[in-house]
């Protein structure tokens, strides 16, 4: 069906606000701080330097209002604020100074643009006049991450200061939510003006929230009643528009399995009944199999990303596709729709759940049970039950399940120890994965862990890292020390890049170049920055110090050595047809 464009009845005007604040005659480094705190923002990461001292020093008179939280390298801000806005779904909040600060934080920029986290960075810039004259750390830092924001503006006159940070908070966390840069220049920063904060809830040419044809969504529902095999997809967009409980209920109602891609994970518990696996290159056998078998294919709010549908061409053919998505961009992009419905997944899925009927489709849904039995057998039972050899990564991560009861938040690096973490913990609660998903950046889960634990201190956070992963940012358990942030790490220390060697194994004939490492002593390092730990080689001791990591009040730092060359199965060939995954 083609995508009906559907303007309101009449314009909007150009911009809308609503009045915060009186004015008051402030610097702009003031201006910013005050904004900050009339949108709401409690915490802030960063790293200081001379550009955005001023704002810094402005930082100061407003201690007891905002948190500020020193790391130790801009990239870790950028992680935390990721960690932090999809536990507490709020926007994160990033400080850094101009030249190598500014460029610190392009990986966790293009992370979040990845995976849709809303952010808002503020960095400081040389003095407009300076600007083009290879100036003392200056660098263009809007051109850098132009292609990696939603939108970024550079200010150069304190009277704007109000207005961006305003439009910057709305952009990042409306519609399909991302991330945001504000440039400031340092004469900005010093100059006075009179300060007048407004939030900003329109803005001309931006429509974030689509309006949705009520046409396709009638045309979807004719499809799900007619169908016998329908199949749900469930992606990150369920979560970012807190549509779980909607999603859950149309799958009741109509008897619907649902299978989840890796940032939709925890959206449905996993013990549901209609909960049928993760999808993926190394997801699980039944959902990646019964894609080609569905009759109807429900997405909703993913994007077909290539790690979910392997060959294109050969990816679901038998079926109709109903995609449910926020970004028009994504909708055709990858997967031809057969009906596109242009929305957020709530209000797409609570509009569907008045037009779909009731039904049964249980022979369907054993189908996926009856595969379940062949995975069980050939993988499952041999990765969280195994009576010999060292320890798996599988194992440890079900005895992190079983005493979090599934309901810790669960921050993943990536490589082998992300796909196992994901496949074999119960997730209960949503948002409680965090993960680096299209980006996939490797010493993601430190950093973003501290802001996960920032976000939900009631909950526990246990960051599941892999060696390779943990020395890419290692430097924050600095951070963790000094603001007394209570993750628990668990390294899953398999003396290899674990990812790429199995791929060097099994398809460039065991030549394993540059992928064995000489790690240092972690539990050393964690106590050089007075975090506790401990290190478990057999297998007899590992559900002990799973026990004394997790009673531990605070941070603590579990490494596990397992297997050195243990493979993650089920797999997909990258670019093999999803029905060619692979059991052993």
């Amino acid at each position: 069906m083609q995508q009906k464009d559907v303007l309101p009845m009449k314009p909007e005007p150009t911009e809308k606000r609503a009045a915060t604040t009186a004015p008051l005659n402030i610097t702009g480094s003031e201006a910013v701080i005050r904004s900050l705190i009339a949108e709401g923002v409690e915490t802030i990461f960063g790293y200081p330097g001379g550009a955005i001292m001023p704002i810094y020093d402005a930082l100061y008179d407003f201690q007891d209002q905002v948190h500020h939280i020193l790391v130790r390298h801009e990239q870790g801000a950028t992680h935390a604020a990721q960690g932090y806005a999809r536990t507490s779904g709020k926007t994160g909040v990033v400080f850094a100074t101009s030249g190598p600060g500014a460029t610190n934080l392009v990986t966790g920029l293009a992370d979040a643009y990845m995976d849709s986290t809303p952010m808002v960075c503020i960095t400081g810039q040389v003095a407009a006049a300076l600007l083009g004259t290879d100036a003392f750390q200056e660098t263009d830092v809007i051109g850098i991450t132009m292609p990696i924001t939603k939108w970024n503006i550079q200010v150069t006159r304190p009277e704007d200061i109000p207005g961006a940070i305003a439009k910057a908070f709305y952009i990042a966390g409306s519609g399909r939510p991302g991330p945001v840069l504000v440039d400031i220049t340092k004469n900005a920063q010093a100059a006075k003006f009179d300060f007048k904060y407004e939030k900003c809830e329109y803005i001309r040419s931006y429509r974030p929230v689509p309006v949705m044809d009520k046409d396709a969504v009638a045309e979807a529902a004719e499809l799900i009643n007619s169908a016998k095999r329908p199949y749900i997809l469930c992606g990150h967009g369920v979560l970012l528009a807190g549509a779980e409980k909607d999603l859950i209920a149309l799958a009741e109602k109509a008897s619907i399995p649902v299978a989840s891609t890796l940032l939709g994970l925890s959206a449905v518990p996993v013990d549901h009944p209609l909960y049928v696996g993760y999808l993926g290159m190394h997801g699980n056998y039944a959902p990646n199999i019964k894609t080609n078998e569905c009759d109807v294919l429900i997405a909703v709010g993913m994007r077909f990303d290539d790690r979910i549908t392997g060959d294109v061409s050969a990816y679901a053919k038998q079926a109709k596709v109903v995609h449910i998505e926020i970004d028009a961009a994504e909708i055709n992009k990858i997967i031809k729709a057969d009906v596109a419905v242009h929305a957020d997944a709530k209000t797409a899925l609570q509009a569907l759940l008045g037009l779909v009927k009731p039904a049964k489709h249980d022979e369907w849904i054993q189908g996926f049970r009856e595969a379940d039995k062949q995975e069980e057998e050939k993988v499952t039972k041999k990765e969280l039950y195994p009576t010999e050899g060292g320890l798996k990564m599988a194992e440890v991560v079900r005895l992190i399940s079983e005493r979090t009861e599934g309901k810790a938040v669960l921050v993943t690096d990536v490589g082998q120890h992300q796909m196992i973490a994901s496949r074999y913990y119960r997730f209960k609660d949503p948002n409680t994965n965090i993960t680096s998903g299209g980006m996939g950046t490797m010493g993601f889960a430190l950093p973003a862990s501290m802001g996960a634990k920032v976000g939900t201190p009631e909950k526990e956070v246990v960051a599941v890292i892999g060696d390779g992963c943990f020395q890419m940012t290692l430097q924050e358990l600095g951070t963790i020390y000094q603001s007394e942030i209570g993750v628990k790490i668990v390294i899953l220390n398999n003396n290899f890049l674990g990812m790429v060697r199995q791929w060097q194994q099994l398809f460039f004939d065991k030549r394993y170049s540059s992928t064995e490492m000489v790690n240092p002593d972690f539990v050393q390092i964690a106590k050089g920055f007075f975090i506790p730990g401990r290190k478990v080689t057999d297998r007899a001791d590992i559900a002990a110090a799973v026990d004394e990591m997790i009673s531990h009040k605070g941070a603590y730092l579990l490494e596990v050595v397992v297997e050195k060359e243990d493979n993650v199965f089920p797999m997909v060939p990258a670019g093999a047809p999803i029905a060619n995954i692979r059991l052993e």
